[in-house]
């Protein structure tokens, strides 16, 4: 089992989400988060009103799947979020020990989905 968390422009959401809906990956959890990276605050254009100071707008996507589907969760994230330029974000992946449903009380992959 993994945990896909990825950090992407917010105005890219829609396409990423499209994305991993093509290769079944419906589970998802989405927050709205401030930080930078490299261009250390940039002003950036969100939603027709520009952005300055330090922390930038982003959006964390948490994504749990089992390791038959972390490649392609990958992919999907890449190919939705990808504009080529700074501050298209990042993706990390980790390994993720257990996991449970808390209304059938399934652990493991079957707790994913």
């Amino acid at each position: 089992m993994r945990l896909i968390i990825a950090i992407i422009q917010p105005y890219k959401l829609e396409e990423v989400k499209e994305e991993l809906y093509k290769v079944d990956v419906n589970l998802i959890t989405v927050s709205e988060v401030l930080g930078h990276g490299r261009q250390k605050g940039v002003a950036e254009v969100y939603r027709g009103a520009k952005e300055t100071g330090n922390l930038l707008r982003k959006v964390r996507l948490e994504i749990a799947v089992n390791e038959d589907f972390a490649e392609k969760t990958i992919k999907a994230i890449i190919k939705g979020a990808k504009t080529g330029s700074t501050g298209d974000g990042k993706i990390f992946v980790l390994d993720l020990k257990e996991c449970v449903r808390i209304r059938t009380e399934e652990r493991g992959s079957q707790a994913i989905g």
